[in-house]
Formats: structure tokens, sequence, C-alpha cells
């Protein structure tokens, strides 16, 4: 029987680069986001896991949602999966952080061997798209 970790992420890409966080203790960066809370939306999810990872406030009304992605859950057990439901949005603030983050980074779609196994399939699709290079 398998698990799914639940998780909302938010897209930010700048110069073909996206803005990825690395924990702290941890070695692989990641797309930033988190879990929902009991009973929220998509969307409220995403606005409280930047505010409190990156400093940012999300603009609600720029939120679109860009796809959802499913791979082995990095440190876990066989059969933990983690589902990862990506949007972009635009943004207030200035990106600092804050929280679990140890560090913020620019990645390119070339950097896959940085990041969790779920965010090397969302490197691919942005790839295809021609969002990163």
């Amino acid at each position: 029987m398998s698990t799914i970790i639940d998780k909302i992420a938010w897209i930010h890409v700048v110069d073909a680069q996206i803005l990825c966080a690395r924990s702290h203790g941890k070695e692989l960066y990641y797309i930033p986001g988190g879990k929902r809370d009991s009973g929220e939306t998509d969307h409220e999810t995403l606005i409280r896991e930047i505010e409190e990872e990156l400093s940012v406030q999300i603009k609600p009304e720029t939120i679109a949602y860009v796809g959802t992605f499913e791979a082995q859950a990095d440190g876990k057990s066989e059969g933990t999966f983690v589902k990862m439901t990506c949007y972009t949005a635009e943004f207030a603030g200035e990106l600092r952080p804050a929280s679990e983050i140890a560090e913020l980074v620019w990645l390119t779609a070339e950097e896959t061997d940085r990041v969790s196994a779920v965010c090397r399939l969302i490197f691919d699709q942005l790839r295809e798209l021609k969002w990163l290079s």
C-alpha cells in the first residue's frame, strides 16, 4: 500500500531559471511550498506556505495552475510518494529565506542532480514548455 504526501508548490521562473529552496539540514533543493493544513484550499496553502518560507505575499488573483506531478518521496520508505500540485503567481515583497529554509537558489534545467525526484519531473515539463533552458 502506498502513501501520498500532498504538497502545493510555487513555480517562479526568471531568465529561464527556477527559484528553489533548501531546508536546514537537507542537501537537496525543492520547489517552494508545502503541505496543506486541514481544510485549506490549494490557493490558501500556496499563499500561507510561500509567506512562511520566502517572506513574500502571493497575489491571489494571479495564481495559475501549471500541473500535478508525483514521484517517490526523498528520504521516505519505498511506496511513499509526493504529489506536488504546482502554480505560478505574482508576488509582493522581497524574497528572503525564513522558517525552515536555509537557502534560496536559481537553478537551470540542467541541474536536476540538485533537486528531489518530483522536482526532476517538474524541471523536465518546464523544459518542454521552454520555460527553463
